[in-house]
């Protein structure tokens, strides 16, 4: 079981629900370091002041910020701690809105919520009142010396806390804009429609895995026992499209001949189980 990274409670109105947040994710990554090429040894890094030049010990770090001019004010530890923080212990749920209202850009990570001791029942209230109104909360919340936007929304028998950017961290998009002079013909957004539809099916997580993950675990596995590395085909890119429509009748074909040669090989895979 993973440990808890946060231990408080979330208000709506007058109930409060004592908490734990965890993980929601974790990350698979195959773990790389740099070595000495020559002998394969560690790379280490030493923290060394470049005033002075020494090196200096963890718990004699504190956090800095440089002015426009240069100057540098330092910031201890009890410098940041006596920083005002309302949501340090306890969030409380300021409004509730509709998920489909906030775009996906804001969203930065996952926590699962779990209810701690008596918060058990109000925990299910919540989460039964959010599902049925289609709600979620949205809260503030400190977590690791910052403050985020979060969103408390249910999934399935948990509910789970999003943290999100705020407004000002969110670039403005129009810049990448390719602007109202390039447009797509009705006969070309119909064509793309077709793709799409024979393209189209339920999300499956299980359906996409990591390929890059699987090819550097293979490699490693090859250099670990001196066997020879695997040959990685190349990849022949199609190109520049010059005929756009043409681009799209092909991919409606491809996409067609896929789907038939999938749904005869799930035929062949029930007849050999009836059979």
């Amino acid at each position: 079981m993973p440990r808890a990274m946060w231990e408080g409670a979330i208000s709506f109105g007058l109930i409060v629900i004592p908490v734990k947040l965890y993980g929601a994710t974790e990350a698979k990554d195959v773990a790389l370091h740099q070595v000495h090429g020559a002998d394969g040894g560690r790379i280490r890094y030493r923290r060394v002041c470049e005033i002075c030049g020494q090196e200096v010990p963890y718990d004699q770090i504190n956090r800095g910020y440089t002015a426009a001019d240069g100057r540098v004010v330092v910031l201890t530890k009890a410098d940041l701690d006596q920083l005002p923080l309302a949501s340090k212990g306890t969030v409380e749920i300021a409004t509730f809105v509709d998920e489909s209202e906030i775009d996906p850009v804001y969203f930065e990570k996952t926590y699962l919520i779990e209810a701690n001791g008596v918060g058990v029942k109000p925990y299910v209230l919540l989460r039964d009142a959010l599902t049925k109104t289609g709600k979620a909360g949205v809260v503030k919340v400190a977590l690791r010396t910052r403050e985020s936007l979060a969103l408390i929304r249910p999934r399935g028998e948990l509910l789970v806390m999003d943290t999100m950017l705020w407004p000002d961290e969110v670039r403005d998009p129009s810049f990448a804009s390719p602007g109202d002079d390039v447009r797509a013909s009705e006969a070309e957004v119909g064509m793309a429609e077709m793709f799409i539809d024979q393209m189209s099916g339920r999300w499956e997580p299980s359906d996409y895995t990591d390929s890059y993950r699987a090819a550097l675990e293979e490699l490693v596995a090859a250099k670990l026992d001196g066997a020879e590395i695997p040959e990685v085909p190349e990849d022949h890119g199609s190109g520049e499209v010059v005929d756009l429509m043409a681009a799209l009748r092909a991919s409606v074909a491809a996409a067609k001949k896929r789907g038939k040669s999938s749904s005869l090989a799930n035929a062949e895979d029930e007849d050999a189980a009836v059979g």
